[in-house]
């Protein structure tokens, strides 16, 4: 064993010395070969890197990938981030059915930790995606490094849940700039009630991104598709992710969280050879979280930026004359349930929404119904804007977080008690309508028996998918 070790070491220094910078013609990993010093292993399309790397003026080294032709070297992913190696005399190689990072005294420092398949290689593909798959079986692929992300999210990456075996994609920020440990902020996905990402610091939520809403993010109105850039949100029994893909392979995006709590999406500007940012959140003081407390909304064309909801009045009103407008609002007058009324808000980021009902199946019409027929809905509205509208979300308590735009968002439907309203127009129901209300009514009886307690399913965490 020792005279092994001496003669690998031996190698890798002699191969190190003659040649400085070498790139290994193919984009696959076996066996018989492996990546070690100044090697790299090189995708199919020259597209994307694989080697050794170290960080600023440390004596860390780390295996990762960076892009091959961008003069900037940028990383998207880090095999051994909270491992580093003390020198770069490491080996990165297949060894049985997984992939390993060996130091240079040959002790495993990483691994894909895989127990199946037979002959396994490791390929780095294209997409920036290291997959390990059975040498046997093209199609099966055992591991891949896009479900393990580091800080960086790739076109065709998701970022989310697989619900069948409980994994979970999310984002970590580097250290600082120059150390690419894990950091302090996180971008995950919660996918309970109504699926939303959040952006964190440590255990505290500085961002949230506001539900899918079948064209967008509710909070992210900037999100709008365009011909090369599509974003997909996948919401079913076996997974809740989000995506987006770019058909112009000349174009590289990128979404990053960065070491200051900064989550970005860049591309890649050629000429000017730097990465351009075109969107950044939080952006303003309406996005960091609960800036204006329970019912508030927050306006950031506005001054101040915190205001009560219609029907609702500072509950620290000391502190909101200082523009402190955390303890939110409180009601002037206590809702009356069958006799309440709703408050119409038109573009508005939607409240928080993971303990909130959802039925994807559901009218509008009769979403108010159901909420009006439950004395603990807060709030309800569509589930998907797109289309004309569908679907039916209902909040339960106080309603958290929420901004208003002068485009985008979209509507939601306040419960206030009727004096809060004023007075209102009675318009006449023609009978083609009532039909359709009772229509709705019956097609939905189950979902009432489940709001008003006829069911021992908990409203406030129940979600129906198509």
């Amino acid at each position: 064993m020792r005279s092994y070790r001496f003669s690998l070491l031996f190698f890798t220094s002699l191969v190190i010395f003659l040649f400085p910078t070498i790139s290994i013609s193919i984009d696959s990993l076996t066996a018989t070969n492996f990546v070690t010093g100044n090697q790299t292993l090189v995708s199919a399309g020259d597209v994307f890197e694989l080697g050794f790397f170290n960080s600023g003026d440390s004596d860390n080294w780390y295996v990762g990938i960076w892009y091959k032709n961008i003069p900037t070297r940028t990383y998207v992913w880090i095999a051994n981030r909270d491992s580093p190696l003390s020198n770069s005399s490491g080996v990165f190689k297949v060894v049985d059915q997984n992939i390993v990072l060996l130091d240079q005294n040959q002790s495993q420092v990483w691994s894909s930790n895989i127990t199946k398949g037979n002959n396994n290689v490791a390929e780095l593909w294209d997409s920036g995606n290291l997959v390990l798959r059975d040498a046997g079986d093209p199609n099966n692929y055992l591991w891949q490094s896009f479900d393990f992300p580091t800080d960086t999210l790739l076109p065709d990456m998701k970022l989310g849940w697989n619900l069948t075996t409980g994994l979970d994609r999310y984002l970590t920020s580097w250290r600082s700039l120059q150390d690419p440990s894990s950091g302090d902020f996180s971008f995950k996905l919660n996918y309970q009630g109504f699926p939303e990402i959040f952006l964190w610091n440590k255990q505290q939520i500085r961002y949230r991104s506001g539900p899918w809403n079948g064209l967008r993010f509710s909070g992210v109105p900037e999100m709008e598709p365009v011909d090369y850039l599509v974003f997909e949100f996948i919401a079913d029994q076996d997974e809740v992710s989000y995506s987006f893909s770019v058909s112009n392979n000349t174009l590289f995006y990128r979404l990053v969280v960065n070491d200051a709590g900064t989550l970005e999406r860049l591309t890649w500007i050629n000429d000017a050879k730097q990465w351009s940012r075109f969107w950044y959140a939080p952006e303003d003081q309406c996005d960091y979280y609960r800036q204006c407390g329970p019912y508030g909304i927050c306006d950031a064309n506005a001054s101040p930026v915190c205001k009560c909801l219609r029907g609702f009045t500072p509950k620290n009103l000391q502190a909101w004359n200082l523009r402190d407008g955390s303890d939110g609002c409180v009601r002037k007058t206590d809702l009356g349930c069958m006799s309440d009324k709703f408050l119409h808000l038109r573009n508005v980021k939607l409240p928080q929404s993971t303990t909130a009902f959802v039925d994807r199946n559901m009218s509008l019409v009769a979403c108010e119904d159901m909420c009006l027929r439950n004395c603990s809905c807060t709030a309800y509205a569509n589930a998907d804007i797109s289309n004309r509208g569908s679907g039916c979300v209902i909040w339960f308590g106080e309603l958290l977080d929420m901004k208003e735009y002068s485009s985008g968002g979209q509507d939601l439907f306040v419960r206030l008690n009727a004096s809060d309203l004023g007075k209102f127009k009675i318009f006449p129901f023609s009978f083609s309508y009532c039909l359709f209300f009772y229509s709705n009514y019956y097609q939905n009886e189950k979902n009432y028996n489940v709001l008003l307690g006829h069911s021992e399913i908990n409203p406030a965490i129940h979600l129906s998918y198509n």
